[in-house]
């Protein structure tokens, strides 16, 4: 077992342990020194995982752990996203007694989520799935006395329950079909041939596991509650990270499956339904965390369709994980004004915000209208890749019914962006602190550089694949 392959994820779970003896000892005025100790061991595992990158792309531990570039660049995401959502918490969390072990949950969340995207082995993604939704249950019921928190909560869990028990029967189904959970197995056993039925049965329930930690249809409405009602910085967190992991899961599932098997049509009518349903009913929101949550939910219909045409022969995988990094700059930075204008999360709230906080609000605009795709932003350059490769890989009426959502979704942004213009300030305008307004203003600009410098990004991503493609 080389230990020095898994440093970054063994930094995880250190940090994890040491916050959670930690937070058992230290008094109420010294809880805030766990995110300290969560940002050390985020920052070691960044620098772990930057070692990692340009290497050889292979499998270790018994082939159940990929090393690749996918697996890398989502693992140094995710953990850019920890580093975020723990910066932006201890304003937050000022005034919960005893906060210390939130930061611990983050840790083990986070480890689950790289397990998903490194799992090259069916049991892998269970227990990466399993570890990552465990640990976000009481994140988002974290504010326990919050009614609607612990509404939204328990819907994401049964939601998962169920979702998560699909998964696992469909790994059972699988072992009984391949006698074995190594994707590499799984393949080859798929290409000699096998029960469709079963097979089809199996995958069915794989996919509709994965897709429920990527907030798709139809496991998909625990995303705007929690959006709305968990503290904002894991609203931050839920909407993003899990994605990241779950995307490069399915995307790496998908690719040892039988060409006879109908699962890129499947996916695509996913990804229609998903996109569709989320800018709808994100056109109606008075809520800005609640309208987050559901364009969250859109956002996730974009990213299947990356996944649909993997094994296409086109550049999927760059164009899905530039689409990542767009993503997860933008919502992080959307929620990152959330949680720094602590309160105000309707839209009424943000009336006149030009005039008081222009900074934020120049913050708030270029992340809503990276989220839509408007060009110069990072965001467009992400959806033009998807747009380019669904298109070459022969599903052109996908990349046309997802320009017309990309039309849907212009307008509530742009009701969002007016308020904050057009409209006269109400009320008083309360932040929350010093580490908020620091880490808005570091995301702010890694988007814009992200923005500017996005030919380089895609030239490190362009050579990246799967181990073994």
């Amino acid at each position: 077992m080389p230990l020095g392959d898994l440093l970054p994820e063994i930094t995880l779970l250190l940090g994890a342990v040491l916050i959670v003896l930690f937070a058992s000892f230290a008094p109420q005025r010294h809880q805030a020194w766990a995110a300290v100790v969560a940002l050390v061991a985020l920052l070691f595992a960044l620098g772990f995982g930057i070692l990692q990158w340009g290497a050889p792309p292979r499998l270790t531990f018994s082939g159940v752990w990929a090393l690749d570039g996918v697996a890398i660049a989502a693992k140094l995401l995710i953990l850019f996203s920890g580093v975020v959502v723990v910066a932006l918490s201890p304003d937050w969390m000022r005034s919960d007694r005893r906060h210390g072990e939130y930061y611990a949950l983050c840790l083990f969340s986070l480890l689950g989520m790289i397990m998903m995207a490194s799992a090259n082995d069916a049991m892998e993604l269970v227990v990466g799935v399993l570890l990552s939704s465990a640990a976000s249950y009481p994140l988002a019921a974290y504010h326990r006395g919050f009614t609607p928190a612990l509404e939204a909560a328990m819907k994401y869990f049964l939601i998962g329950a169920l979702a998560n028990a699909l998964l696992t029967i469909g790994v059972v189904i699988l072992f009984g079909l391949v006698g074995d959970t190594d994707y590499i197995v799984a393949s080859e056993t798929f290409q000699a041939g096998t029960d469709s039925l079963a097979l089809s049965v199996a995958v069915t329930c794989i996919v509709l596991g994965l897709i429920y930690k990527l907030g798709a249809v139809p496991a998909h409405a625990w995303m705007p509650d929690v959006a709305q009602a968990a503290p904002a910085p894991i609203a931050a967190f839920l909407t993003v990270a899990p994605k990241i992991g779950a995307a490069v899961a399915l995307a790496r599932f998908v690719t040892i499956l039988p060409e006879n098997l109908a699962w890129p049509s499947i996916i695509a009518l996913i990804s229609v339904a998903t996109m569709t349903l989320g800018n709808l009913a994100a056109l109606r929101q008075t809520d800005l965390r609640r309208l987050l949550g559901w364009s969250s939910v859109s956002q996730s219909g974009y990213m299947l369709m990356a996944i649909v045409v993997v094994g296409s022969g086109v550049d999927a995988l760059p164009a899905l994980l530039a689409f990542l990094v767009a993503y997860a700059l933008a919502n992080l930075l959307a929620f990152g004004i959330v949680t720094h204008l602590r309160g105000r999360t309707n839209v009424e709230h943000y009336h006149g915000l030009a005039y008081r906080q222009p900074l934020v609000t120049a913050a708030l605009i270029l992340a809503l209208l990276s989220l839509v795709g408007i060009p110069p932003l990072v965001g467009f350059f992400g959806k033009f890749l998807l747009f380019e490769v669904t298109i070459e890989a022969g599903y052109a009426w996908l990349a046309v019914v997802a320009a017309i959502n990309t039309l849907i979704s212009l307008y509530y942004y742009l009701r969002v962006i007016a308020v904050t213009m057009f409209k006269a300030p109400q009320g008083e305008m309360h932040v929350v602190g010093s580490w908020s307004w620091v880490t808005l203003r570091v995301t702010l600009a890694l988007m814009v550089v992200a923005s500017l410098g996005f030919q380089w990004l895609l030239g490190v991503l362009e050579p990246i694949a799967f181990v073994g493609s």
